[in-house]
């Protein structure tokens, strides 16, 4: 992306601020709202959820507990109340309890003295321009690419072409894009399966170009969808073609028209009801045109933009969320914009093909202190979809470019693998990075590679029974796969492990413990019968309570945050994590829209097990809301972070 800049207004001053949007907060959610299972307003909020968007949930949220007062629906009175005022709702987000409304002055005031209205606040105007750097239309290819064409470069630095080659495309997956527009009639896009679209610029089912849009409209978007989902032989394929996609159009290029950072948030809780399992973006937000104030570094703290405490509330949901890190390298701005400055947000850089950091992907950290960005991909001459002409393509770079890289990876990972919460695959990731063992502000923790993360062990847990997964995605034929493994370094048992597929394989573990530490390898045979141990030194390991597993022998990640109970909890909850050592440590209590609650815990941790206790008390000493809360733990400057539900 190329960095936001303030566009220069083609209407007067006093045209645009005689009537400006706002977000206008309510107090409540009606004198009926409740999170009782039997209560009418539950039973809407079910409802409007499709039955995957449940199982998502169910995989990252208490199966008891998957609706939260977010997601109650909005109290049609006090919409009733608006209209009849004459005021005309722009969006409803029913996440943040407050619907988007063009108001004058007058009706502002008229809308702040209504009883049920809590806040009106101004929708910041987005500065938003073509975000690409355009690269090299001459580039050539070896003939050993030709079923690649030109996009083999920037799916092999990422070793996607040796997953397809297993047959994974990532079917079965729903992968959710928002951007400035699709041309699903361009040539590379003709076989894309989009099972839902919605333009929340115009409001209407169109996300291609319309007679108002700016003629280059959707080329982002056109160009994005390629990357990620295109499929033409021998000239383009996406990371995973074989996904289906959720297209939103959220925003609007127009110089004389603005850009709301509301229409992403609508975006995204409108993608996640349908059941999208990732949402991939190539949007920043920064800087906002005059007399709005912009974003600072300071608010690049995970719960400050309107896009991040959206991406937040995704995330609890179950999503895996994915975005651009941003284009501000080499400007004064420099770091990383929102919304890839959320807490579980998987913010992506760029990368040349040789692996080299391009000078305009932006730096981390965010300004609470945690790395940024998480991964990197390609960005620089990536190939994709041109909206000049309908067989046309281009080479462009930007973070734009290597974002749906990384999405793709994503569904390539969960088509293996449809247990996964989204917890795992960001962990995932984050674990086999190439530079997962010293990630830094510059590459996060390095080059995602969807072989290494599908070659990664996972769990799945069912019934008190955990299976350990393991697949092997090379060109080698593996046999006589064999789990060794030890509770507490006891000395190490063995499992045969069960072949499902020629390269996935698994085994079930019973009757664990919380108070136990999984330590663990593989041993399997190549083709000429060679005993090959993975990995080659040290051990994978995990904490029964979590489904986490970790090896990072240059990265001291000698800590897990376990569930906490019980959960969901109406009086008290406790708090298990495990430390190498006496070490400094910090549990931290937020709400679901990132504000602190309470510090429960700040001091040396004890070397093992660790427990802490929440009475559902801020640190004010009053009794906080029912809802989902984020326990983040930070020890040694790393972060990990589980979910809570308190019902009062």
């Amino acid at each position: 992306m190329k960095k936001l800049l303030i566009l220069c207004l083609l209407i007067s001053a006093s045209a645009i601020y005689s009537n400006q949007k706002y977000f206008i907060y309510f107090k409540d959610k009606g004198p009926a709202a409740s999170l009782r299972k039997d209560s009418p307003c539950y039973q809407e909020a079910l409802h409007l959820l499709s039955s995957r968007a449940i199982e998502r949930r169910e995989k990252a949220m208490s199966p008891d507990s998957i609706i939260t007062f977010e997601d109650l629906p909005l109290y049609s009175d006090y919409i009733e109340r608006l209209i009849i005022l004459g005021i005309k709702v722009e969006n409803k987000l029913k996440w943040f309890n407050a619907i988007t409304a063009w108001l004058n002055e007058d009706q502002k005031q008229a809308v702040l003295s209504l009883p049920f209205v809590r806040s009106v606040i101004p929708v910041k105007i987005l500065s938003f321009n073509d975000k690409f750097r355009e690269g090299n239309l001459f580039k050539t290819v070896t003939p050993d690419n030709l079923i690649y064409g030109n996009s083999y470069d920037q799916l092999a630095l990422s070793d996607i072409p040796a997953v397809h080659s297993k047959g994974i495309t990532g079917s079965g997956i729903i992968v959710g894009l928002l951007d400035s527009g699709f041309r699903t009639s361009h040539s590379g896009l003709t076989g894309i399966n989009v099972i839902a679209d919605s333009d929340f610029v115009f409001h209407d089912g169109i996300v291609s170009n319309e007679p108002e849009d700016d003629p280059e409209q959707d080329s982002h978007g056109t160009y994005v969808l390629s990357v990620i989902g295109g499929f033409k032989d021998s000239t383009i394929i996406g990371a995973s073609y074989g996904s289906s996609f959720i297209l939103s159009k959220t925003e609007d290029i127009r110089s004389e028209t603005y850009v709301e950072e509301d229409n992403y948030a609508a975006a995204l809780e409108w993608m996640e009801g349908l059941g999208v399992d990732v949402t991939s973006s190539s949007l920043g937000y920064n800087e906002f045109d005059p007399p709005d104030t912009s974003y600072t570094y300071e608010d690049m703290n995970g719960n400050t933009a309107i896009v991040t405490k959206a991406a937040n509330l995704a995330f609890q949901r179950g999503v895996v969320v994915i975005t651009a890190a941003g284009n501000e390298g080499n400007t004064k701005w420099h770091y990383i914009i929102a919304p890839s400055d959320g807490f579980n947000v998987i913010a992506v850089g760029a990368v040349y093909q040789d692996g080299l950091l391009a000078s305009f992907s932006s730096r981390g950290p965010t300004y609470d202190g945690r790395i940024k960005p998480d991964v990197v991909a390609m960005g620089v001459d990536v190939y994709g979809a041109s909206t000049s002409g309908t067989d046309n393509f281009t080479y462009a770079s930007g973070t734009s470019a290597s974002t749906p890289i990384a999405g793709g990876v994503a569904a390539l990972l969960l088509s293996v693998y449809p247990h996964l919460n989204n917890d795992q695959v960001k962990n995932i990731f984050l674990e086999t990075s190439d530079r997962s063992s010293e990630p830094n502000n510059e590459y996060g923790y390095g080059l995602v590679s969807a072989g290494r993360a599908i070659s990664y062990p996972n769990l799945k847990f069912n019934n008190g029974v955990y299976t350990l997964y393991k697949s092997y995605i090379d060109s080698i034929t593996v046999s006589d796969v064999r789990l060794h493994y030890s509770l507490n370094g006891m000395p190490f048992d063995s499992l045969n492990m069960n072949a499902e597929i020629s390269y996935k394989f698994s085994c079930t573990l019973a009757g664990l413990s919380s108070n136990q530490v999984v330590y663990f390898y593989f041993t399997y045979n190549d083709e000429s019968g060679k005993v090959h141990r993975d990995p080659q030194s040290g051990n994978y390991k995990f904490k029964p309570g979590s489904l986490t597993i970790s090896y990072s022998p240059g990265r001291a990640v000698n800590y897990i945050l376990s569930n906490n109970y019980p959960n969901p909890f109406n009086s008290s909850t406790k708090i298990n994590y495990y430390a190498g050592g006496n070490l400094p440590a910090e549990v931290i209590i937020y709400d679901a829209l990132g504000r602190k609650v309470r510090t429960i815990f700040k001091g040396n941790s004890n070397p093992g097990i660790n427990i802490v206790e929440w009475d559902g008390k801020t640190d004010a000493g009053i009794y906080a809301a029912s809802g989902i809360y984020i326990c983040p733990l930070k020890l040694e400057g790393n972060i990990y972070t589980h979910k809570m539900v308190y019902l009062r």
